[in-house]
């Protein structure tokens, strides 16, 4: 007896020491006491990790007894660590309170904050639709074209970008498949790149000294201006923190290319630095072997040092200086190389200087109440040279504002005054008409967001610019959410815009310039517009809340009435015209993201219908992808471990010969492995090897003097690049 009770007992003991539990957490806001719906928890010992899904649970099936240490986590809080002992005493869900970044640590708060509306309120509670780009997303996307922002954007579901050179690579972005003359591009609420200085402006534009990018697609000049009929590009510059950052960047392509890079910013209290140089290079690269560069030459130097002065707890002066310079050569490849000789003397040189200065006062007048103050001054030089050709000329620009802002318990109001100056002077290279051109603009701003329920949120806007060539205009704009359930909510909104005319676009960039008259104003109007987006979002969990999965479809409609179109004249000049007809794009976007584990999934498909019509005649418009795929499957262990792959297909493109341009696919795969201090990264772009020489000649006429077709689809083909990054 005395055995089998010994033997019992030790049964028993096996028993218990195997007995597996369910443990249960809901995760909320330490402060508004909000659910945090996709935050973590992971348990070391057993390697096991678990998501807050849509009913705001964490949830852990066959957890041991014993002891076990928990790490909660959501982006922009606290990590908080916990050691349980199971089996608990409650069976009911523990309560998690995460506390955000900032609270006694001097730290920023790290979520997703907009200012693109200007607005402090989070993405999830602006009735604007806005996209932002920041964190490891940003991170992924410097990995693979430390340079510039081209990829970044180009690989977001609706925008795509737009090559208007053969050999300098020069680009501009389209949203929704609109010109990127409508597309307005800002750096922390500064319009730098409008009119002849957004020329080469997406290839000078490095992502590395950026917190976060904002998008918004359709019109929003309310806010900004003039210029923002397809969308909005807001570009966050990082600030500094109480933690001193240094960090470098060292990177390296197949195709001969460098760029190396350093970020430092500090923050004591009463100042604070942030700096970034950069210098990046790239050989002249020629794979498809025809003599003319897919990748030109070029050096290009940026400094961008900002200082912030917190003169006491209510006032802070924000200071800073952009600069770029840059000397870009593509063309023949013998030429370059300095073998050129009559066969071989085709070229396309850009010299660049970009200089901007920024200052801003913030003053805050009470908990609820600020008083904001900015002005920028920018200059920027290019002369563009081709054999037998030269277009140059220095752009000078301004931009001062007074805005006021008051963020109550249900209602927050922003209004302001702002003055723009554009000023174009073209050098006189010949005795061609000069394209030069003075702007000045003098407008008002007035919006309100309003918490009309919990669940229903209005923003409403209103603008009136008067324009000394164009004469007032005024923008009124709508926008609302609401929060069906904590699963289902939508967006609908809608404005007008307009754009002042000026002579960069796409279609004279193609052929720098030359022949393109200067704008006729007595018998041209400001381009303008309207337009409308509504969405749907949805989220929930799957499969026991281990899958997490989230849908946003869009559909959206922008018309732009009497737009001006670049015409060619009987004695072979071009003349901007603006017939009566309209250009109108329409269409759907549909963004899926689905999380599992380690792994995330990001499809999003987009369909433009973009059509211009010119009296009686209705026509597909040029270089629009109708059907773009986006795919990225991306698998992370947290700060150690990241592998990315991705696909992408580009529809057929009417081109402007009348001809169409072929569908195809890219694909690429990224991996990079973490350290405490350093990291290294690899980056495989354009895997097939995809190139529009492989479809067919790219110019028509001799290698001496080339007449270049529309560039639709990459001429560098497949290209590596690696490097390591390194952070103090």
């Amino acid at each position: 007896m005395k055995k089998l009770f010994v033997l019992f007992t030790a049964l028993l003991y096996a028993a218990t020491g195997q007995a597996q539990y369910i443990f249960k957490a809901v995760i909320k806001d330490a402060k508004t006491n909000e659910p945090l719906i996709g935050a973590t928890a992971f348990i070391p010992a057993l390697n096991k990790g678990a998501m807050a899904d849509t009913s705001d649970t964490i949830v852990f099936n066959n957890v041991p007894s014993g002891k076990q240490i928990i790490h909660f986590r959501f982006v922009g809080y606290e990590t908080r660590i916990d050691t349980l002992t199971f089996p608990m005493e409650q069976a009911a869900p523990i309560l998690i309170l995460l506390q955000p970044k900032g609270n006694g640590d001097g730290e920023e708060i790290t979520e997703v904050t907009v200012s693109a509306t200007r607005s402090s309120r989070t993405i999830a509670n602006i009735p604007t639709r806005i996209e932002v780009i920041s964190g490891e997303e940003l991170g992924e996307k410097a990995n693979m074209k430390p340079g510039d922002i081209r990829m970044m954007l180009a690989e977001s579901t609706g925008i795509q970008t737009q090559q208007t050179s053969a050999t300098s690579g020069n680009s501009s972005i389209r949203i929704q498949g609109l010109d990127g003359k409508y597309t307005q591009i800002i750096r922390d609420g500064f319009p730098l790149y409008s009119g002849f200085s957004g020329g080469l402006g997406l290839l000078q534009i490095a992502p590395l000294d950026l917190k976060q990018v904002e998008v918004i697609k359709g019109s929003s000049s309310t806010l900004y201006g003039g210029g923002a009929i397809a969308g909005l590009v807001n570009l966050v510059s990082k600030t500094p923190t109480t933690k001193p950052e240094l960090s470098f960047l060292l990177n390296g392509t197949s195709a001969l290319g460098l760029d190396a890079s350093s970020f430092y910013s500090r923050k004591d209290k009463n100042i604070g630095v942030t700096l970034y140089a950069a210098y990046n290079h790239s050989t002249a690269y020629d794979p498809a072997h025809i003599d003319l560069t897919a990748i030109p030459k070029y050096n290009r130097y940026t400094f961008n040092p900002r200082l912030f002065f917190y003169l006491n707890d209510k006032t802070t002066l924000i200071t800073g200086i952009n600069s770029t310079i840059e000397n870009r050569i593509g063309g023949d490849l013998h030429y370059i190389e300095g073998n050129g000789n009559a066969q071989h003397s085709y070229f396309e040189q850009n010299k660049t200087g970009r200089y901007s200065t920024q200052a801003e006062l913030d003053r805050s007048l009470n908990e609820k109440e600020k008083l904001v103050f900015k002005n920028s001054v920018s200059y920027f030089d290019q002369a563009i040279n081709l054999p037998g050709y030269r277009f140059s000329g220095k752009q000078f620009s301004t931009y001062s504002e007074a805005s006021y802002s008051r963020q109550g318990e249900t209602s927050d109001w922003v209004a302001g005054l702002n003055y723009i100056t554009e000023n174009f002077t073209e050098d006189k290279n010949s005795s061609f008409p000069l394209r030069s051109y003075d702007y000045n603009t003098l407008g008002g701003f007035l919006q309100n967001t309003w918490n009309t329920t919990k669940k229903l949120t209005i923003e409403t806007g209103l603008r009136g610019d008067y324009h000394n060539r164009y004469g007032f205009l005024l923008l009124p704009r709508l926008s609302g959410l609401l929060k069906i359930n904590q699963h289902l909510s939508t967006r609908l909104g809608g404005g007008l815009g307009y754009k002042a005319p000026n002579v960069f676009t796409e279609d004279a960039e193609r052929i720098q310039f030359r022949n393109v008259l200067p704008i006729d104003i007595h018998n041209t109007t400001a381009e303008k517009s309207y337009g409308a987006n509504y969405d749907i979002n949805y989220r929930t969990g799957l499969f026991d809340d281990k899958v997490s999965l989230s849908i946003n479809q869009l559909f959206f409609y922008t018309r732009i009435n009497n737009p001006i179109l670049l015409t060619a004249l009987d004695n072979g000049n071009l003349q901007y015209q603006q017939p009566q007809g309209d250009l109108n794009t329409k269409g759907i976007e549909t963004n899926i993201k689905l999380g599992y584990d380690a792994f995330k999934l990001f499809i999003g498909y987009t369909l433009a219908d973009v059509s211009q019509h010119t009296g009686k005649n209705i026509g597909a418009y040029p270089l629009v992808s109708k059907t773009r795929l986006n795919n990225v499957l991306v698998y992370e262990i947290e700060n150690k471990l990241k592998l990315g792959l991705e696909a992408y297909y580009f529809g057929s493109q009417p081109l402007n010969d009348g001809t169409i341009g072929r569908a195809y696919w890219t694909a690429g795969f990224m991996a990079e492995k973490m350290w405490h201090r350093f990291s290294l990264f690899i980056n495989f772009e354009n895997l097939t090897d995809v190139r529009q020489t492989k479809f067919g000649s790219i110019y028509t006429g001799s290698i001496t003097n080339p007449t270049f077709k529309d560039i639709y689809a990459p001429l560098d083909g497949f290209v590596v690049n690696g490097g390591i990054k390194i952070k103090m």
